[in-house]
């Protein structure tokens, strides 16, 4: 019988970890090397139906209120039952919640391959969140990075370097693919833009990132982009994300004077059509892993002005593929915006090259391959159930 391997994902909702566990398990069931399955600690989600489709089984769910009360302690005796009951031989946690529950409930029913995952630098744990996750580390067998940057950082913070694979984001190239049917007029309506002249010959300077956390700096994003309306009269600002600071960030819109400029479009469900709109794709986060958003940026062919920060340098070439401003450098941001704004034959160099690099170095092929090596080589190293 094929090894069983479970993918734990916290829940079904857009975001990027979430996408790549998705990704990733599509690309296990279609190999067929492995019995692939899937747990969640959420089971809520846009995302629910691309797993229902691949007709994988029970998708259970173990919801957690928090780590230190008596349903953590139930969905943890759930979860060992699980694991037993279906013999699962790999289990695989895609960020921090799924970490410390699923390194700690495959441990208690001795799972022999656990892996973690870590996909950030710094910015986002307090510091009893950081000695959890450490602790979940030392229950795995192995931890992924998705790139060198937080592979660094996971030997700075003790973890043994042999402990640790890079295995970079996958990115499916054909979904970032512009619609050909649609006019650049329809895309915008279908955006949720307002049908007007003034706004279809815009400039849009474009971010998708979550409004959630405070790490995404968006108002880092916000003053670049009143610095660029003094520069370049048709420009104007594309916000795709969902979150609790949305309401802050358009009042602080409003204050910057771009209340007429900025457009909060919520969650995107089609970000090729987002995409293919844009002029220049940003990223202002004070800390990254590895950025989803910069790979789709340049597999739609779009240059790139983002933060130097996590593993934004190992995608974006300075000067060939786009450029990196340091976290917090508004002036610089808007500076390189600009200088794209007015040379669109250098950005549209820029974004050729871009989409050469994600087809070279960061296709799904390559993440699946990664993938399964880690998985047959600790299981012939720890064995089977």
């Amino acid at each position: 019988m094929k090894p069983a391997v479970i993918q734990l994902i916290d829940s079904f909702h857009q975001g990027g970890s979430e996408r790549q566990a998705v990704q990733l398990t599509r690309l296990l069931h279609q190999s067929g090397r492995f019995r692939v399955r899937v747990a969640c600690l959420n089971p809520e989600g846009v995302l629910r139906p691309d797993i229902e489709r691949l007709d994988l089984g029970e998708i259970p769910a173990f919801p957690l209120n928090s780590f230190y009360d008596a349903n953590a302690m139930r969905q943890l005796r759930r979860f060992r039952s699980w694991l037993k009951a279906e013999k699962i031989d790999v289990v695989h946690a895609h960020d921090f919640y799924t970490n410390i529950f699923g390194m700690t409930g495959s441990a208690l029913a001795r799972v022999p391959v656990r892996i973690a995952s870590r996909r950030e630098t710094s910015g986002m744990r307090t510091g009893a969140q950081a000695r959890a996750q450490q602790f979940a580390y030392s229950l795995a067998h192995q931890i992924v990075a998705n790139s060198g940057a937080v592979k660094n950082k996971l030997i700075q913070e003790g973890n043994a370097k042999e402990k640790i694979t890079l295995v970079p984001n996958g990115l499916d190239i054909k979904r970032l693919e512009a619609p050909k049917e649609l006019t650049r007029a329809e895309t915008l309506v279908l955006l949720g833009l307002p049908l007007r002249p003034d706004i279809q010959s815009r400039k849009f300077v474009t971010i998708v990132a979550n409004m959630r956390h405070d790490v995404k700096d968006y108002p880092m994003f916000l003053r670049s982009a009143q610095r660029i309306r003094q520069s370049v009269a048709d420009a104007a600002f594309l916000l795709a994300g969902e979150g609790e600071l949305m309401g802050s960030l358009r009042e602080l819109a409003t204050s910057l004077g771009l209340a007429e400029h900025t457009f909060f479009l919520g969650r995107c469900e089609n970000v090729a059509a987002l995409l293919s709109v844009s002029s220049v794709c940003v990223l202002s986060s004070k800390a990254e892993g590895f950025s989803n958003s910069i790979l789709e940026y340049m597999a739609a062919g779009r240059p790139v002005v983002a933060t130097d920060v996590g593993g934004a340098r190992e995608a974006v070439v300075e000067g060939e593929t786009g450029y990196l401003v340091q976290s917090g450098d508004d002036a610089m941001m808007a500076e390189r915006i600009i200088s794209l704004l007015r040379q669109p034959d250098k950005a549209n160099s820029m974004g050729r090259e871009g989409r050469r690099l994600v087809e070279k170095e960061y296709s799904c092929e390559a993440q699946l391959k990664r993938t399964e090596e880690l998985y047959e080589r600790l299981l012939a190293t720890n064995g089977r159930r």
